[in-house]
């Protein structure tokens, strides 16, 4: 079931950000070793930019864990294969970020036993903004601060995460821009050091073989240091995100640490 019944923006926003992502598998050079530290890769056929969001060490040593929390693009083109791996890493919620229209033209394909939740993070954007934003940039990457029901949309995963048995799989269209922004402040509130998280963001450029210079296909850090500026903007500090945007409790901090790290 949906869990927002928001209407889509403009037809040209929805097929500019559905028809944006190219195919790819791996640049030959990864951004920095240890972001690669092991094979993340989900290694899907039909899902573009798949990879276990664990592995990560934390500031005080701990280690995110593998298997709990997965991020993808889009899943329409998923194979039975895909599916069946998928099903097989007991992915047992799937997560879209993405508008009505991207939903309506590219609806996922679930793996067995799983359920799906909609959580649309900028449908109910002002349309100049959309409209301006359709190949990432700051504008876009601001919103996902400052747009309305951004805030619910990425703690709606969060809350996931804490009360899923099994694993999360979250994802946008490319699985770039909304999924980036989404497992930057996972990793973050994890306490996840920011060079790291930057490399797990631009790992997306290696995934889905794109240059960075292409704003459709690829990211850039200037855009996910916009986020985070705007985090700071509009709340002080990334704490005061976490609590007064995304209305995590001390509670839901600590069932995620204590869920995801170990």
């Amino acid at each position: 079931m949906a869990r927002s019944l928001r209407t889509p923006i403009a037809l040209a926003a929805g097929l500019a950000v559905a028809f944006g992502p190219v195919a790819g598998v791996a640049l030959a050079e990864p951004p920095a070793a240890s972001a690669v530290a092991f094979d993340r890769s989900l290694t899907l056929q039909g899902v573009q930019n798949a990879r276990d969001l664990g592995g990560y060490r934390t500031g005080t040593g701990q280690t995110v864990r593998t298997g709990l929390v997965y991020r993808t693009g889009q899943l329409n083109n998923a194979t039975p294969a895909d599916l069946a791996e998928l099903s097989g890493r007991q992915v047992r919620v799937v997560d879209d970020l993405r508008t009505i229209y991207e939903r309506a033209i590219g609806p996922d394909k679930l793996p067995a036993g799983a359920s799906a939740n909609w959580d649309d993070v900028i449908g109910q954007a002002p349309p100049e903004v959309l409209i301006s934003t359709l190949t990432g940039g700051d504008s876009l990457y601001r919103a996902f601060i400052t747009a309305p029901g951004a805030n619910q949309a990425f703690a709606a995963v969060l809350h996931d995460i804490i009360a899923t048995d099994g694993a999360v799989l979250f994802h946008c269209t490319a699985g770039k821009d909304r999924t980036g922004w989404t497992a930057a402040v996972l990793l973050t509130l994890l306490g996840v050091d920011r060079d790291t998280v930057d490399q797990d963001y631009l790992l997306s450029n290696q995934y889905r073989n794109a240059n960075p210079a292409d704003p459709i296909n690829g990211v850039q850090q200037p855009w996910l240091d916009a986020a985070f500026d705007q985090v700071n903007q509009t709340y002080g500090s990334f704490d005061n995100y976490l609590r007064a945007g995304l209305q995590l409790t001390d509670t839901d901090l600590a069932a995620l640490k204590a869920k995801l790290l170990a």
